[in-house]
């Protein structure tokens, strides 16, 4: 399938930068001289301290940011699930925020609002599927949008926290959607603190510390260290 994410550090222009965040005054790296290859079936956790850098990775990507320097390539079919706040509408009922989702995410119209009651299923929200979003707890706002993305096929999955937010049974359902994209030849990419629910997605650990990758390597490893 071909699908990878690559930061080449030989096309930079005046240093091993990444990506940066500009601020009045200094500016602070976000991310420095990450060189990353993912291949096709891998699942990769992003682990390290808070301010380390997971999260400004996983937007770019996301495509949400794009680099200042360097290069990043991600080839086939994107899906993410960057928080539980990402894209929903505090107004609207768990239903219509299901149809917009679905629509925000790459369904057409008609797709969208077919995908409504198996997103009512996955996500377990019962009753609670009519009532606004803002009435939700952060476990349901994630539940809400796990299932639309459970709805597409994609080839690139990126999580961050937010299986943090869920509890028991929906991990072991968000775990076996990985398995699934990474037996399909995709890859996952999921960033987070709890290292027992990451061993269920990924067996591959980027430790990161300061903007930069310290080790990568074997799960249990860089965990261990």
């Amino acid at each position: 399938m071909g699908i990878q994410f690559h930061f080449d550090r030989q096309r930079r222009v005046l240093s091993p930068t990444l990506a940066r965040i500009r601020r009045g005054g200094p500016e602070p790296w976000a991310l420095r001289g990450v060189d990353l290859v993912a291949e096709p079936g891998d699942g990769i956790a992003l682990v390290g301290p808070t301010g380390s850098g997971k999260t400004t990775l996983l937007r770019l990507l996301g495509g949400i940011l794009a680099p200042d320097e360097g290069s990043l390539t991600v080839r086939g079919e994107l899906g993410t699930l960057l928080s539980p706040q990402a894209g929903l509408v505090g107004l609207l009922t768990g239903r219509e925020n299901a149809e917009l989702l679905g629509v925000l995410v790459g369904m057409s119209p008609p797709e969208a609002r077919a995908a409504v009651a198996p997103i009512r299923e996955m996500s377990g929200l019962g009753d609670s599927f009519e009532l606004p979003v803002s009435s939700y707890s952060e476990g349901m706002r994630a539940r809400l949008g796990f299932a639309v993305a459970a709805q597409r096929a994609v080839d690139l999955l990126l999580l961050d926290e937010v299986h943090e937010a869920m509890d028991h049974e929906f991990r072991g359902a968000m775990a076996e959607r990985a398995r699934a994209v990474r037996g399909r030849g995709g890859i996952v990419v999921a960033a987070g603190h709890d290292h027992p629910v990451l061993a269920t997605l990924c067996d591959r650990a980027v430790w990161m510390e300061s903007g930069a990758v310290r080790r990568d390597r074997d799960f249990h490893e860089v965990v261990d260290t």
